[in-house]
């Protein structure tokens, strides 16, 4: 595996299969916070972080825990759990560091959590078959990569709107 299939799939998850320009996932977050720039910013850090990681516990949970023991129907309640316990996560950590942008951010923080952009690229993860195209591990790292430009994307069209709403 070269990096061109990393490069490859950061700008195709980025610009040609934009999450919210093509897929329309993420709309609520994107409309809601995308009035100032700098609200913007933070939900775009926000969710890519808990993209990037979401998609780093999903992935590993379902080929090395759901698909051995054939449970594979649990999946959408395994990876909404794992959402949520980031959000968590990141919500305490900004309100403890950022009481600025925990207040500019407001509802749209936890509905990062119910935020179908993230539960849509870990789901996309698994129905590409990276792990049948790459190998179980090098399938990680493409859709950890993949997740990533996805998350780039939603930030750059949010950043691009609140610059223009602004």
């Amino acid at each position: 595996m070269t990096w061109t299939v990393f490069f490859t799939a950061i700008f195709s998850a980025m610009l040609i299969n934009n999450v919210v320009l093509l897929r329309f996932l993420g709309v609520c977050p994107f409309l809601g916070v995308s009035k100032k720039t700098e609200s913007a910013l933070g939900m775009s850090m926000a969710v890519t972080f808990v993209m990037v990681v979401a998609a780093a516990v999903t992935y590993p949970l379902y080929y090395l825990v759901l698909k051995p023991l054939e449970i594979e129907y649990v999946q959408t309640i395994a990876f909404i759990l794992i959402i949520a316990s980031l959000v968590q996560l990141v919500e305490m950590f900004i309100k403890k560091f950022s009481k600025k942008l925990y207040k500019s951010l407001g509802i749209y923080l936890p509905l990062i959590t119910t935020n179908c952009a993230i539960l849509g690229i870990a789901v996309q993860n698994i129905t590409d078959n990276y792990a049948e195209l790459y190998g179980v591990g090098p399938g990680f790292f493409v859709a950890v990569v993949t997740a990533f430009g996805a998350a780039l994307g939603f930030g750059l069209v949010m950043f691009s709107f609140s610059s223009i709403r602004e």
